[in-house]
């Protein structure tokens, strides 16, 4: 079995199904759970990619004395943060959120889980993060 099948049979195991279902309200709830139970703290996230705030500096025109600039006010990919608890849909736009504190100057963000990976990799917590973000961004 792969890599990518080994995921997909964990994901599914958080369910007790035998593939992993769409996402819906109740599918996050069930993984929230999951997450609360499993998830060991302390646990220190990064950005997996850049954040949507971003492209327009990291992909686009904008420069990289405005990005700097903006990032002490804005959670940045490159930061990294302290997890401090997870949340279901606090903006109405689906999905578990993180509630996080960023090391550097201990400001407290909201980010989408999914856009976040558990640093360093070889945390127990990775894959369940990991996991996480795959199901999410393929069964919705």
């Amino acid at each position: 079995m792969n890599a990518v099948a080994r995921q997909l049979k964990r994901i599914a195991q958080v369910f007790g199904k035998e593939e992993p279902p769409e996402v819906k309200e109740k599918t996050l709830k069930i993984f929230l759970k999951h997450l609360r139970q499993t998830v060991e703290f302390p646990c220190m996230l990064t950005g997996s990619e850049d954040f949507e705030w971003e492209e327009f500096y990291i992909i686009g025109p904008g420069s990289k004395k405005e990005h700097e600039q903006l990032r002490k006010t804005n959670a940045s990919y490159l930061d990294t943060f302290e997890l401090i608890d997870f949340v279901l849909d606090p903006y109405g736009d689906e999905g578990i959120h993180a509630e996080v504190r960023r090391l550097s100057d201990k400001k407290i963000f909201i980010l989408p889980l999914d856009y976040l990976k558990v640093k360093p990799r070889k945390s127990k917590n990775f894959g369940v993060i990991s996991d996480y973000g795959v199901w999410f961004v393929n069964y919705r």
